[in-house]
């Protein structure tokens, strides 16, 4: 295996126990085994890579999932390996913790760019250049949130690789600084890394923690009320909005010169 192509195709079935011609067009990442679940309870298909890294569910309208894992070096290493399919389009469905007040759990964001606070993205691209999502996949996304009389917000999300930071008040007046609208562990690897192996590539983040102040830490109790009050509806709004995509078959790649 003397290329990045060659470990990538060795890799990506080992690491999801799926192989490459089993997986979808479009594709959904996330970091938590029960949107996988869920997604094939929605169509009656199979989960795959059970004992893996990763687990996958692709269903008959060639959309798939991936939980690809929590951290900043784990989306940089699924989108490597994607590299071995070349999906057409992914939309990362994370979740963030809401830096402003007017930013409530259970509201959504669709950021228009991430701070690169994480480190990993620097493997990929000088820090000048700025963490972006491909602008027309988020407008179907848009479109989607908008149906249902959702809240959403814009902005930009700072993504760190600390994942325990909340006590660290200067880190929080720095953050406060920033002006970010959310922070999170991933989406600005997914940016840089989708930029670097040209997959097209966006993000729709759901506010499960207030991480600004105390009562709003995130906690055992309040990620369960947040599971079961929000992931299904974020999970439905990805998959409309990338097979509505895959549907009208538009092209969304930017290209690198």
């Amino acid at each position: 295996m003397k290329t990045k192509l060659d470990i990538a195709k060795n890799w990506l079935p080992r690491y999801t126990g799926t192989q490459i011609d089993e997986f979808g067009d479009y594709m959904l990442l996330t970091n938590f085994y029960n949107y996988v679940e869920n997604f094939a309870e929605k169509f009656n298909c199979d989960v795959k890579g059970i004992g893996r890294p990763m687990q996958t569910a692709t269903n008959t309208n060639g959309l798939s999932i991936i939980n690809f894992g929590i951290g900043s070096a784990n989306a940089a290493t699924i989108m490597d390996l994607l590299i071995a399919r070349q999906p057409k389009g992914i939309l990362f469905l994370g979740k963030c913790g809401g830096l402003k007040k007017s930013t409530e759990i259970g509201h959504f964001i669709l950021p228009i760019a991430a701070i690169r606070g994480e480190g990993t993205s620097n493997d990929y691209a000088p820090p000048e250049v700025p963490a972006l999502p491909s602008f027309k996949l988020h407008k179907f996304v848009s479109q989607k949130i908008v149906e249902r009389n959702l809240e959403y917000r814009t902005g930009v999300v700072y993504t760190t690789n600390r994942r325990l930071w909340e006590w660290d008040e200067d880190f929080k007046a720095y953050l406060r600084h920033l002006g970010a609208i959310g922070i999170d562990m991933e989406t600005a690897t997914v940016f840089v890394v989708g930029y670097a192996n040209q997959i097209a590539r966006g993000a729709l983040l759901l506010v499960s923690d207030l991480p600004m102040i105390p009562e709003g830490i995130k906690t055992e109790e309040l990620d369960k009320e947040v599971t079961r009050q929000f992931v299904d509806i974020h999970l439905s709004i990805g998959i409309e909005a990338m097979t509505q995509i895959g549907e009208r078959g538009e092209k969304i790649k930017h290209f690198t010169y």
